[in-house]
């Protein structure tokens, strides 16, 4: 991963790398979401408008998202390999990536639903019916109910490498880690983070409804 996530690579090359990596990580967890779908396989294998909007969604929503969280994620997983050794690792992810990761995947989905209606008369064209149905389709995607579960789970794959790294460098959970054999340790932490991040996600995608309740 330092080979292609480094802080001093140029920002183009890192932008291309990530979004190859966006690409490789969001394209199996659709395709496993579509099979788990009862008929939804049949319906795009005819073609026609289903897999046209399906794939302008992927493209449009889905793709955006995934390369902007894995983006900031890879940056901070770049940061962390850059000054190995420093106990700042979990302080990154607890300040910067679980907020972005939380607070930029509905924002995120806010802005592209809004753009939708706009461009594409999503959602009866109404700005205002995209904007609530944002936290109830983010609510429901921890549990992999819609299309916005597969992209949260696409980020599990930046999230791990960030989040092992950030483990490892921490002086407290670090210890704890090497009890484990391996970096078995390290890598359930970090998928214990991932997994604090989507409840938190789900949780405030709750708030959210609640508060849109009248």
């Amino acid at each position: 991963m330092e080979r292609y996530f480094a802080i001093d690579m140029p920002a183009g090359r890192f932008a291309w790398n990530t979004l190859v990596f966006s690409l490789f990580s969001l394209v199996p967890v659709v395709l496993i979401y579509v099979a788990l779908t009862p008929g939804f396989g049949a319906i795009l294998i005819d073609g026609g408008l289903p897999l046209s909007r399906f794939s302008r969604q992927v493209v449009t929503n889905g793709l955006p998202v995934v390369f902007i969280v894995n983006y900031i994620s890879f940056f901070l997983f770049a940061s962390i390999m850059a000054r190995p050794g420093q106990d700042y690792g979990i302080g990154l992810v607890l300040l910067v990536d679980l907020p972005v990761r939380i607070f930029g995947f509905v924002a995120l989905h806010a802005i592209i639903y809004v753009l939708s209606a706009d461009l594409f008369g999503s959602f009866g064209a109404s700005r205002a019916t995209a904007l609530r149905v944002v936290a109830p389709t983010l609510a429901r995607s921890i549990f992999f109910e819609n299309i916005s579960g597969a992209y949260l789970y696409a980020t599990l794959a930046s999230a791990l490498p960030l989040y092992i790294a950030a483990v490892e460098n921490s002086a407290r959970l670090g210890r704890l880690a090497n009890r484990f054999p391996g970096r078995s340790g390290s890598v359930l932490f970090a998928l214990a983070l991932f997994a604090f991040s989507v409840l938190a996600l789900s949780a405030f995608a709750a708030m959210l409804i609640r508060w849109q309740t009248p």
